[in-house]
């Protein structure tokens, strides 16, 4: 869901998602709800002597609620900083923070493969975690008698703090406990082959965390089941696909301009359309004086009705917005950039002239002959260069 900015920390950007507006009320009425039981609670395990009638009492449970959901996300923003402080340390940015309907997440924009390192920032998290448990803890019992409510709150945010850093420890990937294990894993194997392992052993874990979930009724299990489930698949993925691609640049899986198909901007729509069906291409680069100028697909010309085809020219209808990448850079750059921008081909640019043309399908029969054991000029030796792909 769409996301907005609201501050920075640290150089951090922090945002919030539409979901955290959506469920801070959510946590509020449920902390508000629940406040005679955990406070009995709270007395019969750490004698803390509150007294039951003045939380219960008018809108009392609903202000220490909001106040409480307010903390705890400030607490999950923390706990997050304490991630990005360690990985900024060691020269890993941070593209934002955003809070959102099961806590926080930073983004950092390159994953550390040092295992050490790696070790320290997913420790981080969980560490502040219990700093502030622990703080909020020693708040509590030096109180004043009669201050029931802040010694509730404080209380409460201990309980869970502690509870946040307990559960961020379980080694479901991609989780702090996630991280730890690939880090440990990755002191005797490959980036690549640890995040596999911890991978797998976070999805086993979100579908027994989803099986509780159902059996309990508790949609929040379910969802964050669901969340590390798809998220350590998408990670797993990703990191065995830059180790696929390692050495790999553009120019290797590229189609070269000499064999590129390309069309001029003042071709006929008509004339797009039959050459789309001769040649069995859906996405051609528009160039004039061997410059590109656009990129024209099928999409493109099916906004033109058919009467009017021949009258409208490819010059008028391509999208002139052009996401160009050079011959030298890596393959995996290619991808996250076309995955970024939601294309499916970029114009291979060197010093303003098109050398050629990386497509989707061609990064991903690349892939599948780099996963087989197999080398790009080997399949190429063999007539099946995933340059000679459709794009």
């Amino acid at each position: 869901m769409p996301s907005f900015r609201i501050g920075s920390a640290f150089g951090v950007p922090v945002k919030l998602d539409l979901t955290f507006l959506l469920v801070l009320p959510l946590f509020a009425y449920l902390i508000g709800s629940r406040i005679e039981s955990t406070a009995e609670l709270f007395n019969d395990t750490v004698d803390a002597g509150l007294s039951i009638g003045s939380l219960t009492a008018g809108s009392t449970p609903w202000l220490i609620g909001i106040v409480a959901a307010i903390s705890l996300f400030a607490c999950v923003l923390a706990h997050e900083f304490g991630h990005s402080l360690v990985a900024m340390h060691y020269g890993y940015p941070i593209d934002s923070i955003t809070l959102w309907l099961f806590g926080g997440i930073a983004s950092l924009s390159e994953l550390p493969e040092d295992w050490k390192k790696e070790l320290q920032i997913a420790v981080a998290g969980p560490a502040v975690s219990v700093v502030i448990g622990v703080a909020s803890y020693g708040l509590a019992t030096v109180l004043p008698l009669g201050s029931d409510g802040l010694t509730y709150l404080l209380l409460y945010l201990g309980a869970l703090n502690i509870a946040l850093a307990v559960f961020n420890l379980l080694p479901a990937f991609p989780m702090d406990g996630g991280r730890i294990l690939r880090a440990l894993l990755g002191r005797t194997r490959s980036f690549a082959e640890a995040t596999q392992i911890a991978a797998d052993v976070g999805k086993a874990i979100a579908i027994l965390m989803g099986l509780v979930g159902l059996v309990r009724f508790d949609i929040i299990l379910v969802g964050i089941a669901f969340f590390v489930y798809i998220a350590a698949s998408g990670e797993a993925q990703q990191v065995t696909t830059k180790a696929a691609f390692e050495g790999v640049r553009v120019q290797d899986v590229m189609t070269p301009v000499d064999r590129l198909h390309v069309i001029a901007p003042d071709a006929s729509v008509q004339e797009l359309l039959q050459r789309m069906v001769q040649e069995r291409h859906t996405g051609y680069p528009v160039v004039k004086n061997g410059e590109p100028v656009g990129i024209v697909t099928l999409d493109d010309a099916r906004e033109v009705r058919e009467i009017e085809r021949e009258a409208y020219e490819v010059g008028e209808i391509m999208s002139t917005d052009l996401v160009q990448i050079g011959p030298g850079e890596e393959a995996m750059t290619a991808m996250t950039r076309m995955q970024e921008h939601g294309v499916g081909r970029l114009p291979v640019v060197h010093d303003g002239t098109l050398v050629g043309l990386v497509s989707r399908s061609d990064l991903m029969a690349a892939l599948d002959v780099l996963r087989e054991g197999g080398s790009l000029s080997d399949s190429a030796a063999a007539g099946q260069a995933p340059v000679d792909r459709p794009n």
